[in-house]
């Protein structure tokens, strides 16, 4: 039978688990169910709603189904979406910028192109979804990102790091375990204690990011640049760290762990 699990706790849980224990966890929740997989209304419908939203009183959609809809291009003009459901929802090319959207579930969501500047993405659950080329500058990302496809996607300035004033659940911080992150745009983004286990980062731009802390175990940095790149305390066990663009000017490498085993030039 599957738990009775509140999204707000199962979330929360995801985001400070291993991902072995995320995918057992993953595993008790119905992601066939209705509350999961369907729309309350149509594009049309709420396309309709967002043309009379305000920047000073945006449409509030918390808690909405909006699973499976084609809602590409659509501009959501600063929505609350705090807890909304869209899952598997086409959001390619949509404006999702300033939007709350904490506590939502965007499972294999599309959002590819999209643009989420300064959103904030707390304790949401993006696993396996497309965001190539998407728009995140300064977005704050506390988020299940693993396996998604974040190719070529910009994050410059975007704050991923844990969460220190928030633990009662463990720590909370982005995870991009096994994504695809080749050709992304990192530069100036904090990125403490996240977990990109075996993520592939070839050619990703990192230069003056804050990687302290993170957990880079088995991922793909060949050709990335990382001038100015911080790395104090991160684990580089087999860790891919070739043809690095400005390695000499990288922060913390040798207080890196595991050094001794990463791949290196």
């Amino acid at each position: 039978m599957k738990l009775a699990l509140t999204f707000t706790v199962l979330i929360s849980l995801l985001l400070s688990l291993g991902a072995t224990a995320q995918s057992n966890l993953l595993g008790n929740v119905d992601l066939e169910s209705a509350d999961m997989t369907e729309a309350e209304m149509s594009r049309e419908e709420l396309v309709s709603l967002l043309e009379s939203a305000t920047p000073e009183n945006p449409l509030d959609l918390e808690n909405k189904r909006l699973s499976g809809l084609n809602l590409s291009g659509v501009d959501f003009k600063g929505a609350k979406m705090k807890s909304v459901r869209l899952n598997y929802a086409d959001l390619s090319n949509a404006n999702l910028s300033g939007t709350v959207l904490d506590l939502a579930w965007m499972l294999e969501a599309n959002l590819d192109g999209a643009i989420l500047d300064k959103a904030s993405l707390f304790s949401t659950q993006l696993h396996k979804a497309s965001l190539k080329n998407a728009s995140l500058r300064g977005a704050r990302v506390v988020a299940d990102l693993s396996k998604a496809d974040m190719s070529g996607a910009d994050m410059t300035d975007a704050n991923l790091g844990a969460d220190m004033k928030n633990q009662s659940m463990g720590l909370m911080r982005a995870v991009l375990t096994s994504a695809n992150l080749n050709n992304i745009n990192m530069t100036g983004a904090i990125a403490s204690r996240v977990v990109f286990e075996f993520a592939s980062m070839r050619n990703a731009i990192l230069d003056n990011a804050d990687f302290n802390g993170a957990e880079l175990a088995g991922a793909d940095l060949t050709g990335a640049s990382v001038t100015g790149l911080f790395m104090d305390g991160a684990d580089v066990q087999n860790t891919t760290l070739k043809e690095l663009k400005g390695q000499d000017d990288m922060v913390g490498l040798d207080t890196t762990k595991n050094l001794d085993e990463a791949y290196l030039d």
